[in-house]
Parts: structure tokens; sequence; C-alpha cells
């Protein structure tokens, strides 16, 4: 089925079947945001990536899915704290009904949420929500372009102070006749074309750190915090997303991102700006067969421009600056309250997830 027709097909079953039942049960009719939320929960489907076994401990399994469910409503209604979303679910009986909880008084407090989510961050279910909708709904679709490229977050934390590297320098000159000298040790993108996706995404940092960029209107800025390197196809779904330290260079991740991306889908072009022009990334995605398509980087010098037909296909990749800009302005991304990495990320695969779900239900509009 194509991925329309299913889309189609999920939307006609809930106006046919699931919107009448829970009307029927609703104190008030659903609001249209309340039947968008519903829409968004019965594509992703967190429930069924929380497993009964016993490796859980504290709150039941049926309790943890609907606080998942509590999440995933935080993120699309675009509630900043979790005070705030258990105010609502305790005023508006229409929303804990959607979420799962029968009663005012079946709501946990604000400290059961925040256990329960270290525990979601921690077994990585954002991730693993969002691999199970690339699986679903964009494997076996020959995917145009994959457009590649990071967004800062801002952390609530104080930064990791570096180690100082300390260097042994080397004696210039030849070597004497006896003398044996350590080769250079390696850089980061030559090991990366060696290593698996999961030992190269390990290596690279992940503690809060200062970032320092060129936004697109070409200023300087800088924060405190991390980065948010994303993979996105033409409509502006997401393919992929790791999480680095602020400090990281967009370059030392599009390696392990091209590898991720390739074992889940079939793409043709890799569309990435200036800061990805490295012989290594050109090498590796034709070694993939994309055709990489990499704004030169002047390196100080003359700007190389590209030929018509090739800047005319890089115009596609405003896919994900759009996407970077809905996460954050739309799926919580400009609004992160905890701390650590792990939560971090969980935080904002919520908005990830959601906003894949959010885009999926675009497409049938068009």
């Amino acid at each position: 089925m194509k991925l329309k027709d299913k889309i189609s097909w999920i939307m006609g079953r809930l106006q046919r079947s699931l919107f009448p039942i829970l009307e029927e049960y609703c104190a008030s009719p659903l609001t249209e945001q309340e039947k968008h939320l519903i829409k968004v929960l019965e594509i992703i489907e967190v429930e069924k990536h929380i497993p009964c076994s016993r490796q859980w401990t504290g709150r039941p399994a049926a309790e943890r899915r609907t606080i998942a469910r509590c999440y995933v409503a935080k993120a699309v209604l675009r509630y900043p704290h979790t005070r705030i979303l258990i105010h609502e679910l305790q005023a508006r009986s229409n929303l804990r009904l959607i979420c799962g909880f029968a009663k005012r008084k079946d709501v946990p407090s604000e400290s059961t949420f925040s256990r329960v989510f270290a525990a979601f961050a921690e077994t990585d279910l954002g991730k693993t929500v969002h691999d199970a909708l690339v699986t679903e709904y964009l494997v076996g679709e020959l995917i145009g372009h994959v457009s590649r490229d990071s967004t800062a977050i801002v952390g609530r934390e104080k930064i990791t102070k570096k180690a100082p590297v300390i260097k042994v320098r080397r004696k210039r000159g030849r070597p004497a006749k006896d003398e044996q000298r350590q080769p250079p040790e390696p850089k980061r993108l030559d090991r990366q074309l060696q290593q698996t996706a999961e030992e190269a995404v390990a290596e690279l940092p992940k503690v809060c750190d200062r970032g320092v960029k060129k936004n697109a209107k070409g200023y300087i800025e800088a924060w405190n915090g991390f980065k948010l390197h994303v993979d996105v196809n033409d409509t502006g779904l997401p393919l992929n997303a790791i999480l680095t330290s602020a400090s990281v260079h967009d370059s030392q991740v599009a390696i392990p991102l091209m590898k991720l991306t390739n074992s889940k889908v079939q793409s043709c072009y890799d569309l990435m700006d200036a800061a990805y022009d490295a012989q290594q990334i050109w090498a590796l995605s034709k070694e993939l067969g994309h055709v990489p398509i990499i704004d030169r980087n002047p390196r100080n010098g003359e700007p190389i421009p590209m030929s018509p037909h090739v800047a005319r296909r890089y115009i596609e990749r405003s896919s994900v600056e759009r996407f970077n800009s809905r996460l954050k302005d739309q799926f919580g991304a400009r609004q992160v309250m905890v701390r650590g990495p792990a939560k971090v990320m969980f935080h904002l695969m919520l908005g990830v997830v959601a906003l894949f779900a959010d885009q999926l239900i675009k497409l049938t509009a068009y």
C-alpha cells in the first residue's frame, strides 16, 4: 500500500469507528484539537513499545503506557512544563479519556511523571518509536533527496569543561636511522569509514558544552547546550536524529547518519551545506550509490558556484530547514526543561515522532 493510501485508510478508520465511540463516553463533543491529538496518538502507537515484562520496576505497565501517551500529548499541545500537563489532565475530562485516565484521581503526581520519564529516557524509547514509524511508513518507498543538517539546542545545565589535550611535539626533520616514530592518529572521519554507525555514534561527545555557528542569515551565534543532527526526506519526514555536544562540527556526524539512513530506506541524492564538504563524505555517499550534492566550502578562497541543474536540486534542502523550524516552534525543541543527554534526547524525540505523525496527516490534504 502506498504511503498516502495508508494514511488515508487510517484517517478514514478513525472517522468511521474511533471518533463516534469516544464521543459516546466524552462529557462534551471532541474539539478539532482533540481529534488531531487522537490521530497523532493512533499513528505513533507509543504504548505498543512499552513491554509488560518485569524488567520495569515501580508503576504497572498499563500506567506507564498511559503516561507515555501523556508525554506525546504534551509535545503536540505545546505544554512547556509537566506541571501544566497535569493541570490540564485534571481539568479536561476529554483529554484524560484520550490519554487513558478514567478519573481525575487517577492522574499521577509530578514526581511519578518525572521518574517514568527518566526510565523512558534510559531505555531510549523515543528512538525505538521513531524507528518503528520509519519502518512502517517509509520502508519500500524510494526517497529522492535526503537533506542533512543540524540545529542548536539550548540546555539548562552547566557546561562541561573539556580536559586539556596534551600534544607531544614531534622533532622536526627526517627521523634518524634507527629512530621509530609513532604514526599520526587517524582523523575521526577516516575512522568512521571503517566503523559501524553505532560505533561511530558512541564515540561522539554528548555532554553539554558551548557551540558557535553561523546562522542562515550569516550572523555568528553561540549557545550552551547540544546539537541535534537530522536526516529529512523531501516531504519533511525525519529519517534519523543524533544528539551531540554543541561543539561537535556538523561534518563529524555525517558519516554515521548516512550509514544509519541507508540501512533504513533507499534514496538517490544526499543534500548538504558547505559544513559537510569533506573528501570522506563525498566518497561514502558515492560508495552507497547516492549522488552527493554538497555546497563547496571556499576555505578562504573564491566561492565555487554549482551548475544550474545541481543548484536546482540543492533547493530541495529547504525541507530540513523547515523541519528544524517546526521542531523548535511547534514541538518543544526550544523549551528543553530537562538535564542530561539521555533526557534531552528523549524530550526531543517526543517532538520528532509527533512531528512525523503531524506531517503524515498533512500529506493527506494534498
